[in-house]
């Protein structure tokens, strides 16, 4: 028989360390899973781990890739740092999908450059619209920022579909259910020519600046931690609840709705219903595993980035279903839990009855 009993004090080290622990349990655990599907435990960790950066293109895609995800996962680290679960990031991303695109649509040949801050800025109002009902609803009626921020991603999909059935159909598009292509003045410059990498990437950088500027070095920031760490303490302090709610959700909002005016009007090019891709609910990944802080988020959203490159490389190089690169996020979260487990718990054996 055994039980876990909280350790004294929770180990710094291994508090820095538990992620890259978790990263190897779960490339150990990968490497059996290779074996038992009868593929090359060797060519899979290369296609996971060495195809994503052998080349500057890969580098780009990737890139590309881990934009959305760095985005997303900066907004999430202030909710749940001020103890406000944001489980609905996704939705967030769909709908600063769907208002940037409708501003993108609105386009034509003699629209300027000035479109592209007002499709990010569309974007950006579209996910705090989404995440503000979250917030009205838990402020209101002290709902489940859980629940109703999950439902409401299924609804944002049923809003894409919507327009994309609908009135934002291209009636040119053989009857596909997507819009037409935008403009080419509205898409997002690229960084290199012959890549899709475009500035998203820099001002994905620049939000690591800001958001760690504001968690750790601003009074509102502090405000937010505080009523994370101990409510109690900041109720007493005289800081309010309420805003420290909002002001994480629309955060939390506006980083993911800008995350996917930058996916549409940068990579995709077009609104279809494959625009929902994920990235909403793998950032929650990200974001622990980064340790809920903006510089280990940016290389934790690259690794997450590696696993979806590796996903697709899989499926066309060795015959593997995509969802292997779910199961490769799944594990890496689970290990982690599970390493973050036994630093604040120690496990405690003892004699059975029977055998006294």
């Amino acid at each position: 028989m055994f039980k876990l009993e909280p350790r004294p004090q929770a180990s710094k080290f291994w508090g820095i360390g538990s992620p890259l622990l978790a990263l190897i349990i779960t490339v150990i655990i990968g490497i059996a899973i290779f074996m038992l599907m009868g593929k090359d435990p060797v060519k899979g960790l290369l296609v996971f781990f060495w195809e994503p950066i052998k080349s500057g293109y890969a580098l780009s895609e990737l890139a590309v890739k881990a934009t959305p995800l760095l985005l997303i996962a900066l907004g999430l680290a202030v909710c749940f740092r001020s103890n406000v679960w944001n489980i609905g990031a996704e939705g967030q991303f769909v709908l600063g999908a769907v208002t940037a695109g409708g501003v993108a649509l609105l386009a034509d040949k003699t629209t300027g450059p000035w479109i592209i801050p007002l499709i990010l800025i569309a974007g950006v109002l579209g996910g705090m619209l989404w995440a503000g009902i979250v917030a009205l609803l838990r402020d209101r009626f002290n709902a489940s920022e859980i629940l109703v921020s999950l439902m409401l991603v299924y609804v944002a999909e049923l809003v894409l579909s919507y327009m994309v059935y609908g009135p934002w159909k291209d009636p040119n598009g053989f009857n596909f259910p997507q819009s037409k292509n935008f403009e080419k003045v509205t898409q997002i410059p690229k960084l290199f020519d012959g890549t899709r990498m475009n500035v998203g990437l820099l001002i994905a950088l620049f939000g690591v600046v800001g958001m760690w500027i504001f968690m750790f070095r601003t009074y509102g920031g502090f405000q937010l931690q505080v009523g994370g760490l101990a409510p109690a303490a900041a109720k007493y302090a005289g800081f309010s609840s309420r805003r420290a709610l909002w002001t994480a959700l629309l955060v939390s909002g506006g980083m993911a709705g800008l995350a996917g005016a930058l996916e549409v009007a940068g990579p995709i090019g077009q609104l279809t219903p494959y625009v929902p891709a994920g990235y909403g609910f793998a950032a929650i990944i990200v974001a622990f595993v980064g340790r809920l802080n903006p510089i280990g988020i940016v290389f934790s959203a690259i690794l997450m980035s590696m696993f979806y490159i590796g996903g697709e490389l899989a499926q066309s190089r060795l015959g593997l279903p995509k969802s292997l690169t779910g199961v490769f996020q799944g594990l890496l979260l689970f290990t982690l839990l599970a390493c973050d487990t036994l630093i604040a718990y120690r496990i405690k054996f003892s004699k059975s009855a029977g055998g006294k």
